[in-house]
């Protein structure tokens, strides 16, 4: 069998396991409610489409979003432009808040929410399953058939890539469109051909518009030319570096020319206000409209600066910005222990080969030597960075190092080969393990169904999510329709709703009633509240709920309470906190008022957004206080 086809048994075995992820991501998808920034993203990907208009949410390149909104506007999704949420978004910044008022009307006002959100999804989730085949095509041309399924296992059995691959983001198309810049450029780099130079160019492009975060991409170009350089292939030698160079500064600005064409097209009809100051003669319109794409992505970049530092929270502390051990601790926790233990035996088998082999042992194909290069320097590159990061919110920022790590896992079972033909004993248990891990991460992806969001292992030693983790790692909003049926099934007359987001939970609920648990009001006695676990400690202070009667909900993800009939005084034993201990969500000051109602003020009504704007401006000043960088564990 040729191990680099994709027909007879290696075939269908790669198809079965992708369909066995969309079974899987699909169907959890399915059960969940919008989360916190799909709101903004469907609205915005629709509005690209039907108005060419890139105003709301430019702080994200808008290729993702234009791809979840295909299926809606095919299917003639309405929205309805007159609305103020999209005339009061032109302006400048006032996007950043009007994107989540238009968002929710288009989601659940001007359309039918559950297959509204559904379409949006199902291209992500085809997005997701083309990064899945594209693993296994990469895994096979770099090792071998057997090397490849491995890989597409270890994808498949990723609760992260489940549980965010169907949702409407830019985290797992970006990882996609890195590991295709990172296959093309390493092919330009061999075969510097008109062909190479034009499918890198694309795939850097559609990186570039997926998220501002790509432009790493150019960091790692650079890093793998240059460790050519101080690390030289015996197999390709040294003639093409100039080429190479050459060839990469091509594509480099044909991926520019690609995104300038794309943003032109998409803003075509977005006033130009912004560069109002040129002028306003025919000639200086003119100027404007070709100028409006570097605008937009000026400003797009611009606001992604302004959001590059916030708060985090890890094992039970919170800090004022990310820390260097934030990824590392939540790759070990938030991923199968069988992928773990894959790791651990492809670093050991590999430590055993080199000192048992005296010669290099034949791990990869002839002639993918720079691919395989390009897979550790493009996994480096992005790893670093985000260790440095000081954005540390989920493991969905961590996607693009997560693809290249997984490949790392390809030749395996060609090094247990070679290891077996000099003699080594332990080759044929070396490749049981492989296979009985790969089955067992399956398994216990199986099992967990269809809570992934929210998705420990057991390293975290019994403790909850929310005394560990931060933000999507634990709970998006994406459990609303858990809370409902917890509400039919105790058949209550209506319920408290501590959620994570900012959007309307009423959607999902109809007889929740917003609340904050930090403040119960005495007539809440005795009802019952459904609290986000990202609330009790994390973005609120509500321990004192944990000594109530409860009940974990959507794995974890929501917690629903029974207060007691008199709510206990504020400060008082077994009662909430007083106000200078509360803790706000996003990081925010306790002294701040709740940012969702902030929110919440304009996604209820349009009209209400400069009033909600002009709070937001108010709250935001230094007299407020810094935020909180101490421990807020129980």
């Amino acid at each position: 069998m040729n191990n680099r086809s994709f027909s007879g048994l290696n075939g269908i075995c790669a198809a079965a396991l992708l369909v066995l992820m969309a079974v899987l991501a699909g169907g959890a998808a399915w059960r969940e409610s919008v989360t916190v920034d799909e709101v903004a993203h469907v609205g915005a990907g629709v509005s690209y489409l039907q108005r060419l208009d890139l105003r709301m949410n430019f702080e994200h390149p808008p290729l993702a979003k234009v791809i979840a909104g295909l299926p809606l506007v095919w299917r003639g999704v309405r929205a309805d432009y007159s609305n103020f949420s999209w005339t009061y978004s032109a302006a400048g910044f006032h996007s950043m808040l009007g994107e989540w008022s238009f968002g929710h009307w288009l989601l659940t006002v001007w359309n039918e929410p559950r297959a509204t959100l559904a379409w949006a999804r199902a291209a992500m989730l085809l997005v997701t399953l083309v990064l899945g085949f594209m693993i296994y095509w990469c895994g096979s041309r770099v090792a071998d058939a057997r090397g490849a399924l491995l890989c597409l296992a270890a994808f498949v059995a990723t609760p992260a890539f489940l549980a965010f691959g169907p949702l409407v983001l830019t985290d797992v198309p970006v990882a996609l469109f890195s590991l295709l810049t990172a296959w093309t450029f390493a092919t330009l780099w061999r075969s510097p051909r008109r062909a190479s130079v034009a499918r890198f160019a694309l795939a850097l492009a559609a990186a570039l518009l997926t998220k501002f975060s790509a432009g790493l991409l150019l960091l790692a170009c650079v890093a793998f030319a240059l460790s050519l350089r101080w690390f030289p292939i015996d197999e390709w030698g040294q003639p093409g570096q100039r080429a190479g160079w050459r060839s990469l500064g091509k594509g480099v600005l044909g991926a520019a020319l690609i995104v300038y064409a794309v943003c032109l097209l998409l803003s075509w009809n977005q006033p130009t206000n912004d560069l109002a100051v040129m002028g306003s003669s025919p000639a200086a319109l003119a100027v404007r409209r070709l100028l409006m794409p570097l605008a937009v992505w000026a400003i797009g970049l611009a606001a992604f600066g302004i959001q590059a530092s916030r708060p985090t929270f890890l094992l039970g502390h919170a800090y004022s910005h990310g820390v260097w051990f934030y990824f590392p601790v939540v790759l070990i926790l938030k991923s199968t222990l069988a992928f773990l233990a894959l790791m651990v035996l492809a670093a050991g088998i590999a430590i055993t080969a080199r000192r048992r082999l005296r010669k290099r042992p034949i791990a990869i194909q002839p002639g993918s030597a720079l691919h395989w290069r390009a897979i550790w320097v493009f996994l480096l590159v992005f790893a670093a960075a985000c260790v440095l990061s000081r954005l540390d919110l989920s493991i969905r920022h961590f996607t693009i190092p997560l693809v290249f790590l997984i490949l790392l896992l390809a030749p395996l079972p060609r090094v247990i080969d070679s290891m077996s033909q000099a003699g080594w004993k332990f080759a044929r248990a070396g490749n049981w393990c492989l296979l009985v891990l790969a089955a067992i991460s399956i398994i216990s992806v199986a099992r967990a169904y269809p809570y992934y969001l929210p998705f420990l292992n057991s390293l975290s030693l019994g403790h909850p999510g929310y005394e560990l983790l931060n933000d999507s790692n634990v709970d998006w909003n994406q459990a609303l329709p858990e809370v409902q049926r917890f509400v039919e099934r105790r058949g209550l007359g209506s319920v408290l709703i501590d959620d994570y987001g900012f959007s309307e939970p009423s959607v999902y609920v109809p007889r929740g009633q917003f609340w904050n648990c930090q403040q119960p009001a005495p007539s809440d006695g005795g009802r019952w509240a459904v609290v986000s676990a990202n609330m009790i400690i994390e973005s609120h202070n509500c321990p004192w709920l944990l000594r109530l009667p409860h009940e974990s909900l959507a794995g974890g993800s929501m917690y629903a309470f029974q207060l007691p009939p008199a709510i206990p005084a504020a400060g008082a034993p077994g009662g909430p906190p007083l106000r200078e201990n509360w803790h706000n969500l996003a990081g925010t000051p306790g002294a701040w008022p709740d940012l969702r109602l902030i929110f919440l003020r304009g996604v209820r009504d349009p009209q209400q957004l400069p009033a909600a704007m002009q709070e937001l401006a108010t709250v935001a000043t230094p007299e407020h206080g810094k935020l909180k960088s101490d421990s807020v564990g129980p």
